[in-house]
């Protein structure tokens, strides 16, 4: 299982929540987009599943996957809700001390609920084989790796996800496992 963060947006390069709100990749975005597609050739891709915000599946389409792509609204982003396109020390100005893994946000997803819709993405990612690539986002995709591991969507926290940056879930034996995490490519690709 081949995970991979969409490349970079104005939003994300200013570290405000972007959720459910669609900027589009900016210039380096695409860039890194498009640099995904050599390390990407190393698989032959059974399935390929992409979120459906256009961050994503721009992602998808300059790494070369879109034509196959199977379109799954449980790869969304978190709901930021009332904390859409704030960043955390906007948000912290209000509530002193908020950290999004242990209060939330107001006015959209729980973490629970997040974890949830994650759990669906495995569920249907365990019954397929060969080979799967899935284009997704950095809150998401944390939340992703730690439900494969069966730990709880707060493990999260601690998985930093860059973007268009490639992780692999994969097995040690009959467990589930995080084999490569985070993995930046260099400019232009890989050599």
């Amino acid at each position: 299982m081949v995970l991979v963060r969409h490349g970079a947006t104005d939003w994300s390069d200013s570290l405000r929540h972007t959720g459910w709100t669609d900027p589009p990749l900016n210039q380096s975005g695409l860039r890194q987009a498009a640099a995904l597609a050599q390390p990407l050739a190393q698989w032959s891709f059974s399935a390929v599943l992409c979120s459906p915000l256009q961050r994503a599946l721009a992602t998808c389409e300059l790494s070369g996957h879109l034509e196959n792509a199977q379109i799954d609204q449980d790869l969304r982003e978190w709901d930021y809700g009332d904390y859409e396109g704030l960043t955390s020390a906007e948000i912290r100005a209000q509530r002193p001390g908020w950290n999004i893994w242990d209060q939330g946000v107001v006015g959209g997803e729980t973490l629970d609920q997040l974890g949830e819709r994650v759990d669906r993405v495995v569920a249907r990612l365990r019954t397929l084989s060969g080979d799967v690539c899935v284009f997704g986002h950095g809150h998401a995709l944390r939340v992703l790796g730690a439900r494969w591991i069966d730990r709880p969507p707060l493990l999260a926290q601690n998985l930093n996800l860059a973007t268009a940056t490639i992780s692999q879930l994969g097995w040690e034996r009959e467990w589930p496992s995080i084999t490569l995490w985070n993995q930046a490519q260099p400019p232009g690709g890989v050599d």
